[in-house]
């Protein structure tokens, strides 16, 4: 099975917005990763209606969108009219988080928890049987360039052990080098976010930085 690669669009440049997406696109990228932020949960803002709306209309690759905000319910009808295909949430700022993720897999979009790094798994355990996927969360959420948390290696471990009794399938965001993909690859972990760490640095090939990924890694089942 190959692994997913999703390109972390906060990293991205927006002076030219448009030949990113087309170059991304074309080098074999596999889906583009929005994050939402509201300036309370992280602290940050994220990307706009307009920013989302254009890669949407100009991409026929997946485009998921991560809700770093509270009460994220709040914002599904706008991603639902905008078609976005993958919608994670944090659990522990939704006070219904499966009224949540069935509305969203009721709308035909597929369904994803995040978990920061100092978030517990047995506190969104009650989630993974209706949870299309988890979105592990290798650094403090908010802002590109972070430290990955080794910690959370553990908490990427249980998820794996977990995975095939309810069924979903496991993605990385934050600080992914080409290592930590080839290490969790092997191991059954899906989908990776790239961004600063490995696709979006200066002078790169996003082609040869693609295939070079997804030749030496394959998620082992």
């Amino acid at each position: 099975m190959e692994i997913e690669l999703s390109a972390s669009m906060m990293c991205a440049n927006y002076a030219n917005l448009e030949k990113e997406v087309s170059e991304l696109e074309n080098a074999g990228i596999d889906a583009f990763h929005i994050d939402i932020m509201d300036g309370s949960f992280v602290d940050n803002f994220g990307m706009g209606y307009q920013d989302m709306a254009y890669i949407k209309q100009k991409t026929s690759k997946i485009v998921d969108a991560h809700l770093m905000v509270r009460k994220p319910y709040n914002y599904l009808d706008i991603l639902f009219k905008l078609g976005i295909d993958v919608i994670y949430i944090h659990p522990e700022v939704d006070p219904d988080p499966a009224t949540t993720i069935d509305k969203i897999h009721n709308a035909g979009a597929i369904a994803g928890i995040a978990i920061n790094p100092g978030t517990s798994i047995s506190s969104i355990s009650e989630l993974l049987n209706t949870a299309d996927r988890v979105l592990v969360l290798g650094v403090n959420p908010g802002h590109a360039g972070r430290q990955y948390q080794d910690y959370v290696d553990n908490k990427i471990e249980t998820l794996l052990n977990l995975k095939s009794k309810y069924k979903f399938e496991i993605f990385l965001d934050g600080a992914v080098t080409p290592d930590r993909v080839e290490k969790w690859s092997k191991k059954g972990v899906k989908g990776y976010i790239l961004g600063t760490a490995t696709l979006f640095k200066k002078f790169t090939n996003y082609k040869e930085i693609i295939n070079s990924l997804k030749s030496n890694n394959k998620v082992l089942v």
